[in-house]
């Protein structure tokens, strides 16, 4: 079930160190949303920014010992210099402590990105690697 809180409205920019233990938790609370940490380290781009933004809220009723969490927009910089899309589930202690975009010219970027980037899944697919 997906919390009534309001979400927060805010971009945040993730360095790539920052991005890999947010994909670590995600992985040590067994969040659906998020990426191998091993996929991220071997294509993220070790200097790029990457992107969240909120999307929703979820809530585990059948894992109590799982807060809430933010469903996030995320928007991958690569080693190659393309930017891909995805999703990462991050708590909400660990979303407030990231940077914010505070920019109107980066936050009108990244949101052409995320409207135009494809999928992670499509990325793959187009490279022929195989993730899920």
């Amino acid at each position: 079930m997906d919390s009534d809180k309001p979400l927060p409205r805010e971009l945040k920019a993730v360095a790539t160190a920052s991005l890999l233990e947010l994909e670590e938790r995600a992985l040590d609370l067994g969040l659906s949303q998020r990426l191998p940490p091993s996929w991220v380290a071997a294509n993220a781009a070790p200097a790029g920014t990457h992107y969240l933004w909120p999307a929703l809220w979820r809530d585990l009723p059948h894992r109590p010992d799982v807060p809430p969490h933010l469903r996030c927009e995320l928007l991958i910089a690569l080693r190659t210099g393309e930017r891909v899309r995805g999703l990462l589930d991050v708590l909400p202690g660990d979303f407030a402590s990231l940077p914010k975009v505070t920019s109107r010219t980066e936050g009108t970027e990244v949101s052409r990105f995320l409207d135009s980037a494809p999928s992670i899944r499509d990325w793959l697919l187009r490279e022929g690697e195989v993730l899920f």
